[in-house]
């Protein structure tokens, strides 16, 4: 059997987890490097005044080549710090990806780190902006690469293996698991404020294509995503709990609160901008299954859940 290739929307976690991301092209990250100029250009600026002011303060009289190497320094500084400290600590996002909605992830969707960040920084500064030959050869040859890879990578994400995702789409919520009746009472009590978007994103899609793995990866998988959502949530689920109906509730649950945040929050959008109405008002769809997607006898996820760690079959 011949392997497919996967689409430009898909991506594959460790946990062979496969998820459905929107890369984003060359017209929004563009844009996104714009604002990123101008925030860079007032750092600059900013940086350049206390410089001047810490300099003037020194009786000493610098010559022209120490000026330069300052210029310098300070140059690679914001250019190379200010993309390096925001995706770093901002999990993947500056100021301009913020604004578009635009996220940096590695090539199996996990979050960046340091070397991720660092890495496309300096081949950007390298190799594209301002770069090697001239602005315009390597500008032409940058856009040429996004252009032309199927995920709108630039040199820089090519080398670190990473690339930029949308993280608000117009697609709606997908699909979403039914709140096992025995368990929806217990789960208006969870305390879900340590499942990570990403945690919860994997537990949704493993659900929905659970019976698309065999075996052992799906139960190896299955146990291991219990664990992580019974490591941060409480209180545990009541005894002798089906792993399927354990997650099921906690992604319900997560997904039912979070559409009520989201009427609140567009009811008062409402308020204030009554042109809004119409469009803020019409939730997103969601297509609902029942809670275990699957005939009654084959259950892939049957394991019993504990308060402490799901237990084998």
């Amino acid at each position: 059997m011949t392997a497919q290739p996967l689409s430009s929307d898909r991506v594959v976690t460790g946990e062979a987890v496969e998820l459905e991301v929107r890369a984003a092209r060359a017209g929004s990250r563009v844009t996104a490097l714009l604002i990123d100029l101008l925030v860079i250009g007032a750092l600059g600026l900013v940086l350049y005044l206390v410089v001047w002011m810490v300099l003037s303060s020194i009786p000493t009289q610098f010559d022209s080549a120490t000026i330069s190497g300052i210029t310098v320094v300070g140059t690679v500084l914001v250019l190379v710090g200010y993309p390096v400290t925001c995706e770093t600590v901002f999990r993947g996002r500056t100021a301009g990806k913020a604004a578009l909605g635009l996220r940096v992830v590695r090539d199996d969707g996990g979050p960046v780190r340091l070397r991720h960040a660092l890495t496309r920084s300096l081949v950007g500064i390298a190799t594209e902006w301002p770069g090697v030959l001239l602005p315009p050869v390597t500008w032409v040859a940058a856009l040429a690469t996004m252009l032309g890879n199927p995920r709108g990578k630039r040199l820089g994400d090519l080398v670190a293996g990473t690339m930029v995702i949308h993280e608000r789409t117009p697609a709606g919520w997908g699909w979403v698991p039914g709140m096992p009746p025995r368990l929806a009472e217990w789960a208006l009590t969870l305390d879900l404020t340590g499942v990570s978007d990403e945690l919860a994103l994997a537990v949704r899609h493993f659900l929905a294509r659970g019976r698309e793995l065999r075996e052992p990866a799906r139960t190896e998988l299955g146990r291991t995503l219990a664990a992580e959502i019974a490591a941060v949530t409480t209180p545990p689920p009541p005894p002798d709990v089906p792993g399927w109906a354990y997650l099921a509730a906690v992604i319900a649950e997560r997904h039912r609160r979070a559409r009520l945040r989201l009427a609140r929050a567009r009811a008062v959008s409402a308020a204030i901008w009554p042109d809004l109405v119409p469009k803020a008002m019409t939730p997103p769809p969601v297509m609902v299954r029942p809670a275990l997607p699957y005939s009654d006898d084959t259950p892939p996820l049957a394991w019993p859940v504990t308060a402490h760690q799901p237990r084998p079959f």
